[in-house]
């Protein structure tokens, strides 16, 4: 690659006045630009020795390459004379080139006390269904499976228990992570989430009969009649007592020190964020909490199915927002009420907004003949929309060409409305695709799958007959091969990749990043670690060893080029949590240690660990064979991957 040559012609595209400030990461340069329109986006698209590009949160990223992109941002830096900055300044100057916008800041922080609780909820969710299934009659029989078979009541039983567990103290989880979420000590959130569910107080779902019969017992506090009402199933009120406790507790370590700080602290916060909730900040969010449900469930209820086709005919258009990232919170709120709500109408809708992209993104794979870059990463992305992760879909192929998002939102609008007449609602959270009719009771179940029927050929359909008249032209013959998660590595000659870490693997197209869940960085898999050492997953030499320590690039004898990429966005760190045993030309061999993490550092900043494992010259060979099934576990000594040469 002529480095000069390419950051000309990017420097042109991009256009220097353009121009913020600019960084680089492993492998993306990384812009903040004055306004995205002015970008020669064609110019970009059609350059062959880049990968593609992303706007993401304020930036403008251009995928070149591991090793590369040090040649070409130093080049464009001389060109330009932009700003250099670190990633982590880069964030800062984003923030600040960009519009305030109070919404999204709400959003951000909701999704931040949210999105670590969905396993628990997910889980506590599908254990429901299972519930279901066991205790629902007319599914197997006149009975119910408990009915029919008595000898396994207590299974039923367990499991019921195991499944109302999340929900039953569910303020306690929201109190660790929304405390954490503002600064606070997790634990003394948890203990506050623990008194809004002592046993003594009358039970959250009760509270309601408590005080329309006259039997709410109280308090009396100098005067003021407290009521002694638990908030199971609350979800504001316990997020306004986490902000509260945080903000006293970092009031009082400012002001108390040393062993006073640490002795009376957290009584201190505990005892005023106590009073302050029973007295005023619960009744108050507890109102608006039932406010915004009754609202909900209201909608649903007057509107029915039209509810759902509208709802749906936008579902996409959110998520580009990036508003979707509050519904946890909305979706929580009713599931903890589901005697009163029905369930979750919110994730049925999601589901077939997400097939419906995923299937227009499939339709351009039969219309770019010609063009095995697009039809690599539109395969790959589709798929990944069908498992419920649709970014790489949405931005990476469908906003692209902007007919298919459009001819997807219309089809999820069709397929919502169908869902709306079966009234089909969730009965927990989980994964918004194909295989969502987990979450979905399964008296339901007819309704679910002939709506997410209804998506996918009415998006797939419309999008490859509008296509075949207004595609553009395809005529890149560039060859890209792609990852083969069905052929027997067994019976295939290639190259072997091991595992550079430890832990759980997953597919490349769910991690929550799209450049590498699109395939632009090349073809691989992904794992979530269960350690901190990262080893060489072959004998080779290091081409990449960055200053952040983040990432590794290895070069083998074979000519494969490997990337490990230590979590998402964790560039910012800016080395922290890292250490490097390496440095770049050194030659190691397979198992050899190349560096280490801290998960726990990584994590309290805000990124996720998952460390991806790519083949950059993908296009060189002829097949990257995944080894082993999603979801094994896997150790560094395993191969993951065949990398199959092209035959000569």
């Amino acid at each position: 690659m002529d480095y000069r040559k390419v950051a000309e012609r990017v420097a042109q595209a991009v256009k220097k006045d353009n121009i913020v400030a600019a960084a680089h990461c492993a492998t993306r340069l990384r812009l903040v630009v004055k306004d995205v329109k002015n970008i020669d986006q064609a110019a970009l698209d059609n350059d062959p020795d880049l990968k593609g590009t992303f706007n993401a949160n304020g930036q403008y990223q251009i995928i070149v390459g591991p090793g590369d992109v040090n040649g070409v941002y130093d080049e464009f830096v001389k060109l330009t004379g932009v700003k250099q900055a670190s990633t982590d300044d880069l964030k800062k100057i984003a923030v600040a080139s960009g519009k305030k916008n109070p919404l999204m800041d709400l959003v951000k922080v909701l999704s931040d006390i949210f999105v670590p609780l969905i396993p628990a909820l997910v889980a506590g969710g599908l254990l429901m269904a299972l519930n279901n299934i066991l205790t629902q009659p007319n599914m197997f029989g006149p009975k119910s499976l408990v009915g029919m078979y008595p000898s396994i009541t207590g299974v039923s039983e367990m499991v019921n228990l195991m499944a109302s567990a999340p929900f039953a103290f569910l303020p306690i989880l929201i109190g660790i992570t929304a405390t954490r979420r503002f600064g606070g000590n997790e634990i003394l959130g948890a203990a506050a989430g623990m008194m809004l569910v002592m046993p003594s107080l009358v039970n959250g779902y009760n509270v309601a009969e408590a005080v329309a019969t006259g039997k709410m017992p109280t308090w009396d506090l100098f005067g003021l009649s407290v009521a002694q009402a638990g908030y199971q199933g609350q979800v504001l009120p316990v997020i306004g007592v986490a902000f509260i406790l945080a903000t006293l507790e970092k009031f009082f370590h400012k002001h108390l020190k040393g062993a006073i700080d640490f002795t009376f602290t957290p009584m201190l916060a505990l005892i005023i964020t106590g009073f302050i909730t029973f007295i005023v900040l619960g009744p108050v969010l507890r109102t608006v909490s039932n406010g915004i449900t009754d609202g909900l469930t209201w909608l649903v209820t007057t509107f029915g199915f039209i509810g759902y086709g509208v709802f749906g005919s936008f579902y996409s258009a959110i998520v580009i927002t990036g508003l979707h990232q509050s519904f946890p919170a909305i979706e929580t709120q009713l599931l903890a009420n589901v005697a009163k709500t029905g369930g979750d109408f919110i994730f049925p809708i999601a589901t077939v907004a997400n097939v419906a992209q995923g299937a227009a993104t499939f339709a351009i794979y039969f219309l770019s003949k010609g063009n095995e870059k697009v039809r690599a990463l539109s395969s790959s992305a589709g798929a990944s929309a069908m498992l419920g992760i649709t970014e790489p879909a949405m931005f990476g192929v469908n906003l692209k060409y902007k007919f298919p998002f459009f001819i997807a939102l219309g089809s999820s609008g069709i397929a919502a409305l169908v869902m709306g007449l079966f009234h089909v609602m969730s009965s927990s959270l989980g994964p918004a695709g194909l295989i969502g009719f987990i979450a979905i009771p399964a008296n339901k179940w007819v309704g679910f799958f002939l709506a997410v029927a209804v998506a996918f050929i009415v998006s797939f359909v419309v999008t490859l007959t509008y296509g075949k008249s207004h595609m553009p032209n395809q005529n890149n013959d560039a060859s890209q091969a792609t990852t083969d998660v069905s052929a027997d590595a067994s019976t295939v000659d290639g190259f072997e990749i091991s595992a550079p870490v430890s832990g759980q693997l997953v597919d490349l197209a769910t991690v929550n990043d799209p450049v590498f869940a699109g395939g632009m960085m090349g073809k691989g898999a992904a794992i979530e670690p269960a350690d901190g050492t990262i080893v060489a997953p072959a004998d080779g030499t290091i081409t990449v060893a960055y200053a952040t320590k983040h990432a590794y690039g290895l070069t083998t004898a074979d000519g494969v080029e490997i990337l490990i990429h230590i979590g998402i966005d964790t560039v910012n760190l800016d080395g922290k949590g890292f250490e490097s045993f390496v440095k770049q030309g050194q030659t190691v061999s397979k198992g050899d240690k190349l560096g280490t993490f801290d998960a726990a550092i990584i994590k309290d900043a805000g990124y996720p660990v998952t460390t991806m494992v790519l083949v950059t010259n993908t296009n060189n060979f002829e097949q990257v064979i995944v080894d082993a099934p999603y979801g094994n576990q896997v150790i560094t000594t395993d191969d993951i991957l065949t990398i199959v040469p092209k035959a000569q």
